[in-house]
């Protein structure tokens, strides 16, 4: 299994040669066989350590576990404490989420102060698997498909902590045999699997039965997952070269706008594929980024009203001129913005509604909504500023 595990590392580029490492060690089986197998491996590592008293009384065992291991090593330990549940309860999250958030932010305070290359974890293939078929009966789209990847990257304050997987090779099963050869202690970590009692019942329910009717199911899995993520890959270009080519800045007449508008081509992205699904699913992902969902995508390319908006939870979209319009949902800033009944003097000194001069002049609402305004000499009437 250690020649496995140094093939893999290296194969997937995961460890930088001679870079130290931080092992997120929960002092479970899955943790213990890493936190062996690196030292058996020549990595050099520090062992960290998350308490997330979930369990009375448990969680201190682990940490005290996991301290004395390392003690035993003789490699640095960092360990810190979370009221995981207050956490979630403040910030609207379950309990997983909260976790995942406590313990990444920590991870990434250790490795900017300390310099580690990367943090490794140590889920396995049927983690993997677990994650697809979660993922798959959530509804997540390709995005979710591609199972646990042997190395990713999350942007904290900042900071991208890159996390790596070293176990990805190996199943549940070679991992209980590696620990019962070799005799390693462990805690029975049973924190992770109270975060969710849906992967509970795909580990203890579904996987055994797919295995009784597919006894190679895990290894088909596995190709299955390398071939969307290879798939996902091309997708993800695809949809690069239509966004470079559909959205572009929408260059507006009021220049002191404090973000920038983009311009999304609709004519040209319905020319691209006409097909109503797939273009439903391009437009969707094409807007993701900014906040809008699937529904509210469907329902832009059934508007024929020009001048409706759509807002999701930071950005606001404006179908006008055969375009659609995407800018941050923000406050104006402060000054004189347009009002209604607002008049502006034209020619002759005679004066119009100055929404419906604004429109002629082909300004959006998004942009309506910043226009600053100038009240004339007369006392009665705007001048915009451009």
């Amino acid at each position: 299994m250690l020649q496995r595990f140094c093939h893999y590392i290296e194969q997937q580029h995961l460890f930088p040669l001679g870079n130290e490492v931080l092992l997120a060690v929960s002092g479970g089986r899955d943790s213990m066989a890493m936190l062996h197998l690196c030292r058996r491996a020549g990595i050099p590592f520090a062992v960290a350590h998350c308490n997330f008293h979930l369990r009375p009384g448990d969680c201190d065992r682990d940490q005290r576990f996991v301290r004395d291991a390392a003690a035993a090593l003789g490699v640095p330990f960092f360990t810190t404490d979370f009221d995981t549940r207050a956490y979630a309860e403040a910030h609207s999250q379950s309990i997983e989420e909260a976790a995942r958030e406590l313990r990444y932010s920590f991870f990434a305070d250790l490795c900017r102060q300390h310099g580690f290359s990367a943090v490794a974890t140590a889920h396995h293939r049927d983690d993997s698997i677990e994650s697809f078929f979660l993922n798959l009966f959530r509804g997540t789209g390709i995005a979710g498909l591609h199972g646990i990847r042997p190395v990713a990257e999350f942007r904290i304050d900042g900071f991208y902590l890159r996390i790596v997987r070293p176990l990805l090779a190996f199943s549940r099963a070679d991992i209980d045999a590696y620990v019962l050869d070799n005799r390693l202690a462990y805690v029975e970590d049973v924190t992770n699997a109270s975060f969710d009692a849906r992967r509970n019942q795909l580990r203890h329910r579904l996987m055994p039965l797919l295995r009784e009717l597919y006894p190679s199911v895990d290894d088909t899995m596995e190709a299955n997952i390398n071939r969307l993520y290879d798939t996902e890959q091309i997708y993800k270009e695809h949809l690069a070269t239509l966004r470079a080519s559909l959205l572009t800045p929408h260059r507006s007449p009021v220049t002191y706008l404090p973000f920038e508008i983009l311009s999304l081509d609709l004519p040209a992205l319905v020319q691209s594929n006409p097909r109503s699904s797939i273009l439903n699913t391009l437009l969707f992902e094409l807007l993701r980024p900014f906040g809008f969902n699937a529904a509210q995508c469907a329902d832009i390319l059934a508007a024929r009203e020009g001048g409706k908006l759509f807002f999701s939870p930071s950005h606001v979209a404006e179908l006008h001129r055969d375009m659609l319009l995407v800018a941050p949902n923000v406050e104006p800033s402060p000054g004189r913005h347009p009002q209604p009944g607002d008049r502006i003097v034209t020619t002759q000194s005679k004066t119009r509604l100055l929404s419906d001069y604004l429109k002629d002049l082909g300004l959006s609402r998004i942009e309506r909504r910043h226009l600053l305004l100038t009240l004339a000499p007369d006392g009665k009437t705007v001048v915009p500023n451009f």
